[in-house]
């Protein structure tokens, strides 16, 4: 499940139906914005002092009475029109088709896009480079419209559901972050795009029983482990010749992944980066437009896996960063044990940048004309981040961060590399909105908002404990309220435990109390988590990468020692009233946990959980746990199916019948195991619900109120 960051919330002021990805203007002072009067031009330095760019009166096609409701806007590369996206549909998980306009400021007039197209069929429009011409995908075709006289197109014409052009499928959305599938030349004289061929890959069925007097099923291609993916080949088109030549390269398409696509700078050929199915081979290849063929100029293997651009970049991995006149860019690899950032050039040769003994979590902003890079990392405490930069000749990095911001620190950078917006999170206080100049890190306008921990709330306190395996745990706790340590307190553990996302992080929502309604510390619950090993910690490539086919036995094994750790260390844990809850990975988790250590856990809330692993998608399953055709063991030893028989506490399951990414098969499989063994349970199911669990009128009040009824129930709050 794709979340919004807090920055994102922040930075990216709202529409009536939606967030904005940020675009600035050429000086890089200002970005354009929604407002509360239309689209305006946001000035950083100069707070009041914003521009109109385009008023709500002007979104009221001609002939209508209403005015647009926009998700999103594009402006043109010479400033004078806006493309605007309307009507949006959902398509897996983000609203990413819908209908498209354009607004020309000189004559003040909307014309829509793709008349003739279904209504809200169009997705990924932009820009051609000079601005004169639109691209954009409707039904799995990619079309270009002039904009002179809206003619169109029609650059492809085999798409289908399962002949897919220019986007993804649902595998690749879901975990390589790939939406847009094509790209327009620097140039503007062609196009390059993904072509997925998915007719092999099985249609998972859901059905709805609620919708309709007769139930009906609900279709979703997904490929799960150890069944092909969907092949992939990467095409141009040439709007001179109007003519299209398939990219000739080297691997098996079906066996191979493509996550990362762009042009080299002089619009002659595209870059990209292919994986092999196991995803522990990289190579950098570059293919020529006019003759197809290819080469491969850079190759990196990892014992384990490799990760890709969207893990460090808010699961988006689009663009290619390119240094030196596009003679060579800048990557990201973990191969010394640390994940630093190198130089490569178009002949492959690499050379590394960051040599300090520490990870950068995320580059944050190559400042090509100053030889600058900037970068988050904590050396020091892993739930953490701070800016830092370097030299794009390499050398020792400098904290810009100052000492007084501490907690998980969050910049947008200016394209002029002179300023950014800063926002400041940790447990006790945020402030956001602050306007910093870089490198020197001086503010230059105050924070808009600013919070601090309410002090009539228990705090959020940080730990670490050492398990009998030798292994550190960084940990937070929030503490009862009039905490006596002489008393006996029920413990609750919230955990994720997979390499998706980190729980102990130092920010301002950590330790608040999730779905239980009310406060845990005021009814007297000791509320952990405790981060293990296999998740995205900046602790170094080992810390990440010993789950590797290990996920449900390692990371479990962590927590469970973890936990008897505390016990050891705490005498004011109750032993008899321990419960640990999570969702998704989570949830999966809390059902190892129950099964694995019986005796440690008693009480269980698990939701959306993957019960058996060769259930989940290809793509990130066998990503850390290898093939199931090599080592299956693997994926049955890791899966709480194999651990039900074990359950001896309490079990609430809670999955939605519509959850077309942790399929309610997964709970299905598991109820049976349990009915086997006669192991009783509670369950709730939510009628075509999605992973989330959001839809529907009072979902969201209907679980966090049995979530916390269930808890209070099986795990009762207070000292004794």
């Amino acid at each position: 499940m794709k979340k919004i960051t807090a920055i994102a919330l922040y930075f990216l002021c709202l529409s009536p139906l939606a967030a904005q990805k940020t675009q600035w203007t050429p000086d890089g002072n200002a970005y354009y914005s929604f407002t509360k009067n239309g689209v305006g031009i946001i000035d950083v330095l100069n707070p009041g002092k914003d521009q109109a760019f385009l008023s709500n009166n002007e979104l009221i096609p001609a002939g209508s009475s209403t005015a647009l409701e926009v998700q999103s806007f594009q402006v043109s590369p010479d400033s004078k029109s806006l493309l605007l996206f309307t009507n949006t549909r959902k398509v897996w998980r983000d609203n990413t088709r819908g209908d498209y306009w354009i607004f020309d400021k000189n004559t003040k007039k909307l014309t829509q896009l793709g008349k003739n197209l279904p209504e809200s069929s169009l997705m990924f429009a932009k820009f051609s480079p000079d601005g004169k011409k639109v691209a954009y995908v409707s039904k799995h075709n990619i079309y270009i419209e002039d904009l002179s006289n809206n003619q169109l197109t029609k650059i492809t014409d085999d798409g289908t559901d399962r002949m897919i052009n220019g986007t993804f499928d649902w595998a690749y959305e879901e975990e390589f972050g790939t939406q847009d599938g094509f790209r327009w030349s620097p140039d503007g004289s062609k196009i390059a795009y993904w072509k997925l061929d998915a007719r092999e890959t099985k249609n998972f069925l859901m059905i709805n029983n609620t919708d309709s007097l007769y139930s009906f099923t609900i279709p979703v291609e997904y490929p799960k482990v150890g069944e092909n993916p969907s092949g992939c080949s990467i095409w141009f088109y040439d709007l001179a010749s109007k003519s299209s030549k398939k990219a000739n390269i080297a691997g098996d398409e079906v066996q191979h992944y493509i996550p990362r696509m762009e042009w080299v700078l002089d619009s002659k050929s595209i870059i990209l980066q292919q994986l092999n199915r196991k995803q522990n081979q990289s190579k950098i290849i570059v293919a020529d437009a006019q003759s197809g063929n290819s080469k491969t100029i850079h190759t990196e293997t990892d014992p384990a896996w490799i990760d890709i651009k969207s893990r460090w970049n808010d699961n988006d991995p689009s663009g290619w960063d390119w240094i030196n006149n596009g003679k060579e860019f800048l990557w990201l690899s973990e191969k010394d044990g640390w994940r630093h950032i190198y130089k490569i050039d178009m002949n492959g040769k690499e050379t590394l940048l960051t040599k300090d003994a520490f990870d950068v979590i995320k580059p944050e902003f190559f400042d090509v004309p100053n030889k600058q890079i900037y970068f988050l990392a904590s050396p020091g405490n892993a739930t953490q981040k701070y800016l830092y930069k370097v030299s794009m000749q390499g050398g020792k990095a400098q904290r810009l961060t100052p000492e007084a911001y501490t907690g998980s620190n969050q910049y947008m950078i200016s394209p002029n590399g002179k300023i950014a917006m800063f926002n400041n999170s940790s447990v006790n206080a945020r402030s956001a909105g602050a306007v910093v100049s870089l490198p020197e890190h001086k503010e230059l306008v105050a924070a808009k908002s600013t919070s601090k921990a309410d002090p009539a709330r228990a705090k959020t306190e940080f730990f670490q404990i050492t398990t009998q395996d030798g292994v550190t745990l960084d940990g937070w706790v929030v503490k009862p309220k009039d905490f006596d340590p002489n008393k006996k307190y029920p413990i609750v553990f919230m955990v994720y435990g997979e390499p998706g996302s980190q729980t102990v992080t130092d920010n301002f929502y950590t330790g608040k109390n999730g779905l239980y309604i009310g406060d845990m510390a005021q009814d007297g619950y000791l509320y952990v988590s405790l981060e293990n090993r296999g998740t995205p910690a900046p602790k170094g490539r080992e810390w990440r990468k010993s789950i590797y086919r290990k996920i449900g036995q390692l990371n479990i094994r962590d927590q469970a020692m973890g936990a008897k750790a505390l016990f050891a260390k705490w005498p004011y844990v109750d032993t008899s009233r321990v419960a640990v809850w999570g969702w998704s990975g989570g949830g999966s988790s809390t059902l190892n946990l129950l099964g694995q250590y019986p005796d440690i856990y008693q009480t269980g809330i698990a939701i959306a959980p993957v019960a058996n692993q060769l259930f989940y998608d290809n793509i990130y399953q066998e990503r850390y746990m290898g093939l199931p055709q090599e080592n299956r063991e693997d994926f049955v030893n890791g899966s709480p199916l194999a651990y039900a028989k074990n359950l001896k506490g309490n079990l609430l399951l809670v999955h939605g019948t519509g959850d077309d990414n942790v399929h309610y098969q997964n709970t299905e499989v598991y109820i049976n195991e349990l009915v086997k063994y006669n192991k009783q349970f509670q369950l709730m199911s939510y009628p075509n619900r999605t992973h989330s669990i959001s839809e529907g009128e009072g979902t969201s009040l209907h679980l966090a109120t049995m979530f916390t009824k269930y808890l209070k129930e099986h795990c009762p709050p207070g000292g004794r």
